[in-house]
């Protein structure tokens, strides 16, 4: 099993601010607001999966759309605004859908924050962002594929790997993270688990578990904990380092 020492010093190594500029956390942080962050942090969230020089380019396109105004954006959101703007299974339609929520998301109940939060403190059957996606569920009409691909639910048992990327952005505090939330402590963050990072954590001896589900993300998370209980998230940074070292 890999040491903490090594672990340590990959982490170190790769949570600098150089990190941010080719990976999708540098799209909230073009932003100073909180609100303009948390939200621009999600979108860049639910567009991140596939070939990374690809879903930037399509996040550069929309941010585009979106005037660089992320707040003003949602709050005054209408279909049009998108054009045929897609990206992979995201049809115009599904990205409407979920922007028309997040509309009424921050018109009447708060915002993502305050969504987190409750799904923090009334998880469903453990998992804390079940309630975070039904109410998103419970608000659309007649959503196709694209909508569920980016707002997965997590009583099927999958990784949830772009939520728990997006909440360590939110709730972790450092040269990469912005640590904008405070409802939550960062020992409760999990680790945001790909193909690439469980087969990086399988090499390191820090996981068994043969699927790559949120089992397996609570059995690398725990196992992580045993290096740093209080921030178990940030070998996120050491497992892309291995990752980089390794190539």
């Amino acid at each position: 099993m890999i040491t903490k020492i090594e672990l340590d010093s990959l982490a170190a190594k790769f949570e600098t601010e150089d990190f941010i500029k080719d990976d999708p956390v540098r799209f909230p942080n073009r932003f100073s607001e909180k609100k303009d962050i948390e939200i621009a942090g999600f979108i860049a969230s639910l567009v991140a999966y596939g070939r990374r020089d690809v879903f930037t380019k399509k996040l550069d396109s929309l941010f585009e759309l979106a005037q660089n105004e992320p707040l003003n954006f949602i709050l005054n959101f209408e279909p049009e605004f998108l054009g045929d703007f897609n990206y992979r299974f995201g049809k115009p339609e599904d990205f409407a859908q979920i922007f028309i929520i997040l509309r009424e998301l921050y018109s009447k109940d708060g915002g993502l924050e305050e969504l987190f939060k409750y799904g923090y403190e009334n998880p469903q059957k453990g998992n804390m962002f079940t309630p975070v996606t039904d109410y998103f569920y419970s608000r659309a009409k007649d959503a196709k594929q694209g909508f569920y691909f980016m707002i997965p639910d997590p009583r099927k048992g999958g990784a949830m790997k772009r939520m728990c990327m997006y909440l360590r952005w939110m709730v972790r505090k450092g040269p990469v993270d912005f640590g904008i939330w405070d409802f939550m402590p960062e020992s409760d963050l999990y680790i945001p688990l790909d193909v690439h990072v469980a087969r990086i954590s399988r090499e390191m001896g820090l996981l068994t578990r043969n699927a790559n589900d949120f089992k397996a993300v609570i059995e690398l998370t725990n196992n992580l904990k045993q290096f740093d209980p209080k921030d178990p998230a940030k070998y996120d940074f050491a497992m892309f380092g291995y990752g980089v070292n390794e190539k």
